[in-house]
């Protein structure tokens, strides 16, 4: 017999609920989460650069050899304080403007002897040259001092970049080849920003081209065309 004086238990209260989470649980199984999508995302964006390296890099027809002169690993383009620029105005650029196309970089003085000459018109031909791919690639002359550009050279310059940069600060980016200067050669710069060959000195013209022919047909997924 049941003592009327016991308060009775309500059968829904008396219910257990087991599914629930602890409260830690929740925000360390979202952070979890959160991390994996991140990393996917990371490795979605990174696989097209890692497979163009790779078939340039790897992939290679037996016997095949670079023309240009591989930087392993490549060079990443300095950040604005370790390398300042400026254009021809005395307008400060940011160096991280530059990525986002392959450049081919000339570095020399303002007075442009007849090398300068020779390889501002090699990497304006050059370009040229690779038809519906040129506007993947920007020309870039490093004016090394301050001497002023001879306006006679400024028609040939239109839609490259001309700065003005610190031989001291370039040097920490590019290199040339040993006993030669930084203006010996015609540099190369990925998409990102990373300096990737040097041409030789006094390049041929048609090895250079089919070097650049086979970067942006490795390339063509994970670069842009035009700015």
């Amino acid at each position: 017999m049941s003592n009327p004086d016991k308060p009775q238990s309500d059968p829904l209260i008396q219910m257990s609920v087991h599914s629930l989470p602890k409260p830690a649980q929740v925000p360390a199984e979202r952070t979890r989460a959160g991390r994996i999508k991140m990393l996917l995302v990371m490795a979605a964006c990174a696989a097209p650069v890692l497979a163009s390296y790779f078939a340039y890099y790897v992939v290679k027809p037996q016997g095949r050899v670079n023309y240009g002169a591989l930087v392993t690993p490549p060079k990443p383009l300095p950040v604005d304080s370790a390398m300042a620029l400026v254009d021809l105005n005395g307008q400060a650029i940011s160096a991280a403007s530059l990525k986002g196309q392959w450049l081919l970089i000339v570095v020399a003085g303002g007075a442009c002897d007849a090398r300068c000459e020779k390889q501002l018109y090699l990497q304006r031909q050059l370009r040229e040259t690779l038809g519906k791919d040129k506007d993947r690639i920007d020309r870039v002359w490093l004016v090394s001092d301050q001497t002023p550009v001879s306006p006679a050279l400024l028609p040939s310059l239109n839609k490259a970049w001309v700065l003005r940069a610190k031989p001291t600060e370039v040097a920490q980016w590019l290199a040339p080849e040993a006993g030669q200067t930084l203006d010996a050669h015609i540099y190369l710069v990925d998409p990102r920003g990373d300096w990737m060959m040097r041409f030789p000195v006094d390049a041929d013209p048609s090895m250079m081209k089919k070097d650049l022919a086979r970067l942006l047909k490795a390339s063509q997924f994970w670069d842009k065309e035009g700015r």
